[in-house]
């Protein structure tokens, strides 16, 4: 039996990282011909049915009662409100003043964690928070347009606890289902609290120009089926506050990619804020 090479947690949440981020550019071009429960419904499916095809291949694991509420508070918090709830907020609030809301999701994982997990705090674990939080701040300020409603902000911040619920609901599952039966599970729990949205998405779908569908499946594909599966590995094999950190790289990340893909050129204080990103997750990567 081969050990697993102690890079690969690291490696998943990166790439989990890298599409979330890219979900942000999806779902601004999908949110143009879709609803925002139309889009979480139609990703949601999408992820539902090729994760349930790879399940189904491989095999499951049967849960237990426990197990099964666990994934169903996970899949109703982190796959159902938070999608609808991230996608309507999209259309209230600026991309920086999102980030700073949504961003809180860790530091809400964190507190409880502990409570709920028994996970402990440590030094390098709250420094780092810090420093990286600060980061987001900085590229927040940076991005921000000014043009961010009452309801947007309450959207935000709850989507960002909505999500951290579900990790931290998701976590003690993992230590007996894989990765992918757990993905799998929320995914379909997700699409089924959306299901109220099916004539809505079906009537625009009829409607919706091919970019804007080829944009749904994209969401669907990669950020929902790739890479919360990614991110369950990473979950399972580290403590939820160490795991969870990592989030803080999707805004440079986000930064990045549009000045490759779109050609927008980062100020000089979203640099700084996205070095700062960088350097608080190193610290919480320490041991």
């Amino acid at each position: 039996m081969t050990t697993p090479k102690p890079w690969l947690p690291l490696a998943a949440a990166l790439v989990s990282v890298c599409l979330w981020s890219a979900a942000f550019v999806g779902i601004r071009a999908a949110g143009r011909a879709f609803s925002p429960g139309a889009l979480a419904l139609g990703r949601l499916t999408m992820g539902s049915l090729l994760l349930g095809a790879v399940v189904l291949a491989r095999g499951w694991i049967r849960p237990t009662r426990r197990e099964l509420a666990l994934l169903f508070l996970a899949g109703l918090t982190w796959f159902g409100l938070y999608n609808v709830g991230l996608n309507e907020a999209e259309r209230r609030v600026d991309a920086g003043t999102a980030s700073m809301l949504v961003m809180i999701a860790p530091i809400v994982v964190v507190a409880l964690a502990a409570v709920f997990l028994k996970e402990r705090f440590t030094k390098n674990l709250l420094i780092g928070g810090a420093v990286a939080f600060s980061g987001v701040v900085l590229i927040g300020f940076a991005t921000s347009t000014g043009t961010a409603t009452l309801t947007g902000v309450v959207l935000c911040l709850a989507v960002a606890v909505a999500s951290a619920i579900g990790l931290v609901a998701q976590k003690p599952v993992l230590g007996r289902l894989s990765a992918l039966q757990v993905t799998w599970t929320c995914c379909a729990v997700g699409a089924l609290v959306c299901l109220p949205y099916a004539p809505v998405l079906a009537r625009e779908l009829r409607s919706a120009p091919t970019t804007a569908i080829t944009w749904l499946v994209f969401l669907g594909v990669f950020p929902t089926s790739v890479a919360f599966t990614t991110w369950a590995y990473a979950l399972a094999r580290g403590t939820a506050g160490r795991v969870v950190a990592i989030a803080y790289l999707v805004p440079p990340v986000t930064i990045a990619m549009s000045w490759l893909i779109l050609g927008e050129v980062p100020g000089l204080v979203a640099v700084t804020g996205g070095a700062l990103c960088f350097a608080g997750v190193y610290i919480t990567r320490r041991p």
